[in-house]
C-alpha cells in the first residue's frame, strides 16, 4: 500500500474511533446515569455534564482540525 493512502486511511480510522469513543462516553454518562435528563434530582451533575459536553466537543474539533490540516 502506498504511504499516502495508508496515512489517509489511518486518519479516517482515527477520526471514526475518536467520534465513536466520544459518543460512547457522553451517552454512557448522559443517558445511563441520567445526567442528560434535566430534572430536579441531578442539578449539579447536569450542569457538569453539559459543560463537559461542550468542552470535550471543542477539543474534539481541535483534534480534527489538527489531524486534517494537511488535507484541507
Amino acid at each position: 500500500m502506498e504511504p499516502e493512502v495508508r496515512e489517509f486511511l489511518q486518519k479516517i480510522v482515527w477520526s471514526l474511533f475518536s467520534v465513536l469513543f466520544w459518543l460512547l462516553i457522553n451517552t454512557l454518562f448522559g443517558l445511563k446515569f441520567g445526567f442528560a435528563i434535566i430534572e430536579n434530582e441531578h442539578v449539579i451533575g447536569t450542569i457538569v455534564f453539559y459543560t463537559w459536553l461542550v468542552v470535550s466537543f471543542y477539543f474534539l474539533f481541535k483534534l480534527f482540525k489538527r489531524l486534517w490540516k494537511s488535507h484541507l
